[in-house]
């Protein structure tokens, strides 16, 4: 059956449901980086092309009417099927160039997948790379919106729902400037590791997560942070300038270690070994590429 010639533009059920969400036209507005009165017109609009009053506007805000929260219902089924449109073209239009989708957490990334990528080069010259860097926990929300094809995850977590495969194997270690008191350690043990601050990496890093269920394993609770930084350099740079200890990958801490800038201590007492995963969306088949990086990684 066909549309209606009069049948609401996506643009504006958007706006609806946004304005429901938030209670206020100018907020929604904000959030669609439009002015108020274009918004107002466009709902006022709506509610022409409907045929029936959406919302009860008043100095305190706006909520939908009764008929109002029956078609904002409506609405979010559009907008979910519309939003799974976009996602499906997106992806076919990455297979038929036959473009390779990753998304990989900062170790992975910096450390691994250059390597990985100069193969798959060699043997698939023509077949662009799109990569994003992201920590763990943003690679499996990634992956779960069908918007990148395979991800490589450190994080211990189980990606429930997704398909997952070790590709690597890494471990974790303590790091100090060369002038640290540690630095002339052979290990520092667990005990001390959990009772002194350390730099972190933020929540949903993959190695912090590691070493926080690692501790919480050996019964020896959190991590405390001497502070939070968003990136594997930022943290090295940190530690570097004599700033507080660090557990990094020693992937991450190799080059700065030959090199004198860094120290790498093992720690004792605390199993830091871990699996480097890749994962993809189990209801799909993955793309001709992505499918040939993944066995060149297993072979």
């Amino acid at each position: 059956m066909p549309l209606p010639p009069s049948f609401p533009d996506l643009a504006s059920l958007d706006l609806f449901s946004t304005v429901v969400s938030l209670g206020s036209v100018s907020q929604a507005a904000a959030a669609h980086a439009i002015a108020q009165p274009s918004a107002s017109a466009r709902l006022n609009n709506l509610e022409r092309q409907l045929g029936v009053t959406l919302l009860e506007r008043g100095p305190t805000g706006s909520r939908p009417t009764p008929a109002g929260h029956l078609v904002a219902e409506w609405v979010e089924a559009v907008l979910r099927s519309a939003n799974e449109l976009a996602i499906g073209v997106d992806a076919l239009k990455a297979r038929s160039r036959g473009r390779l989708r990753l998304i990989a957490s900062y170790t992975i990334a910096e450390y691994l997948l250059p390597a990985w990528l100069s193969r798959f080069h060699r043997v698939h010259p023509d077949n662009p790379v799109e990569l994003e860097v992201a920590n763990s926990a943003e690679v499996v929300a990634r992956i779960r919106s069908g918007r990148t094809d395979l991800g490589f995850i450190e994080s211990p977590t189980p990606a429930t729902g997704l398909s997952t495969v070790t590709v690597a194997e890494d471990e974790l270690v303590a790091v100090v400037a060369p002038t640290h008191p540690w630095g002339r350690r052979k290990a520092v043990d667990a005990e001390r590791l959990a009772s002194t601050a350390l730099v972190l990496r933020e929540v949903g890093s993959g190695t912090r997560e590691f070493l926080e269920q690692a501790l919480a394993a050996a019964g020896l609770g959190a991590p405390i942070p001497a502070f939070e930084l968003g990136s594997t350099a930022a943290v090295k740079s940190s530690v570097a300038a004599g700033g507080s200890p660090t557990v990094l990958s020693r992937l991450a801490v190799e080059a700065d270690d030959a090199a004198g800038v860094l120290r790498m201590i093992p720690i004792s007492g605390l199993p830091l070994r871990r699996s480097l995963r890749a994962i993809w969306r189990t209801d799909r088949s993955l793309p001709a590429a992505a499918a040939s990086l993944l066995a060149q990684l297993q072979a």
